[in-house]
């Protein structure tokens, strides 16, 4: 069985996508075989063909992302989350690690519990990311997740609080600091591999 991660964030827009093609070309790069998954997105996103370029994968965008709603929908049905493990576990039988990006329609612990991922905290550096952080431990808390560690992403060019915050909150798993507009730092990368 693959190993799998959950990818999550303290917000929107605050650099999953962006973590998860750093990480998957990474592994990738290593010569492990890496699957990736967005089980629900916004049909304008191009975050899913994003991680799938990211690793190479050839799998069908609809197994990749299989729940696509229009971005202006004010109601959508819930996904079925056994058809999420179906498509889950046909990505996990080719491959060595699956990578899962959860964005806002889907509860990221429910589905991280679920599959039995690992979690990835994508902390955003703006005002009251320290917050945030501590709703995200008490929710993977709360379900009994692990996670795997934090990541501090600076999502704009001038943070909000310094690394020593965050190190201070989540102690060890503080995982490093992803600069604005830089890739993924390669001591972030040997932490999870």
């Amino acid at each position: 069985m693959a190993r799998g991660f959950l990818i999550t964030g303290t917000g929107a827009r605050v650099g999953k996508t962006t973590v998860g093609c750093a990480l998957g070309f990474a592994m990738r790069a290593r010569g492990i075989r890496v699957g990736v998954m967005k089980p629900v997105d916004t049909a304008e996103s191009q975050d899913a063909q994003a991680l799938a370029l990211a690793v190479g994968s050839t799998m069908p965008i609809e197994l990749i992302c299989p729940y696509r709603y229009p971005a202006d929908s004010a109601l959508v049905d819930a996904p079925d989350l056994a058809h999420i493990v179906q498509c889950f576990d046909q990505i996990a039988a080719q491959n060595d690690v699956v990578l899962v990006e959860a964005g806002r329609i889907l509860d990221f612990a429910d589905l991280a519990a679920t599959l039995d991922l690992e979690v990835i905290v994508v902390v955003s550096n703006r005002p009251g990311c320290l917050d945030a952080t501590m709703l995200t431990i008490q929710r993977c808390g709360d379900r009994g997740l692990k996670i795997r560690g934090y990541i501090l992403c600076d999502c704009d060019p001038t943070p909000a609080v310094d690394e020593v915050s965050l190190r201070e909150l989540v102690g060890p798993l503080y995982l490093g600091r992803m600069r604005h507009r830089e890739p993924l730092a390669k001591v972030i990368v040997e932490k999870l591999i």
